[in-house]
């Protein structure tokens, strides 16, 4: 096999991972484990490949490939890892990043994150873990805006716990499902909806009764 094979095979992981275990065996949780790290640790890889690696990933557990419990930790402390990183490298840069212009970083992404993160500060921590892109850059945002590490820290764990023990979990006992896998990001977003929409309607008519008062 050729870099560029080997490449396409990282990048698309999560479609071809039986094929990763069959030929590196037990190096495949480090192959994971780095995909994880990297998609979470630096904001220049937002395309690798996330809740659908975990999924599937989980899936293969079922079937005996991997040991769950050995997965779900390894990336779980990676995941945490990896958003420590990625809040270190925003606030070493500062909030220089939103005047100049960086080759290496999408500023498009990175407005959005910014927008995400005023709205919904710490919570975007956690939320941002089960949306592709902003997962990669909501702690670069935190970071930048020197949130606190502790506060940060808190979120991250959580977020980390919640995404990788919840999707592997899932893949585990869903993830031979064919419309469940097929649709797996619209399902994690019409999760993350059903959780967002309740806290926004609270704070709307918590500011419609301060208005009414």
């Amino acid at each position: 096999m050729d870099w560029m094979q080997f490449l396409d095979m990282i990048l698309h992981v999560d479609k071809t991972l039986g094929m990763v275990i069959a030929q590196y065996g037990t190096w495949v949780y480090v192959v994971l484990a780095a995909i994880i790290f990297c998609e979470t640790g630096l904001v220049v890889m937002p395309f690798l490949p996330g809740d659908s690696l975990l999924f599937i990933a989980g899936a293969f557990c079922a079937t005996g490939s991997m040991d769950i419990w050995l997965l779900m930790g390894l990336l779980t402390v990676c995941a945490i890892a990896g958003d420590t990183l990625n809040y270190s490298i925003g606030k070493a840069i500062g909030k220089k990043v939103f005047t100049r212009n960086y080759r290496w970083l999408d500023k498009k992404s990175l407005l959005i994150t910014q927008a995400f993160f005023e709205k919904h500060g710490g919570k975007t921590i956690v939320m941002a873990r089960f949306v592709p892109i902003v997962r990669t850059f909501a702690p670069f945002v935190a970071g930048v805006s020197e949130m606190n590490y502790g506060r940060f820290l808190l979120y991250n764990v959580f977020g980390a716990l919640l995404w990788v023990v919840g999707l592997v979990v899932a893949g585990y006992f869903f993830g031979n499902i064919p419309i469940i896998r097929d649709h797996l990001n619209t399902i994690v977003l019409l999760g993350i909806a059903g959780a967002t929409v309740p806290l926004i309607l609270g704070g709307m008519w918590k500011l419609f009764r301060k208005i009414r008062a």
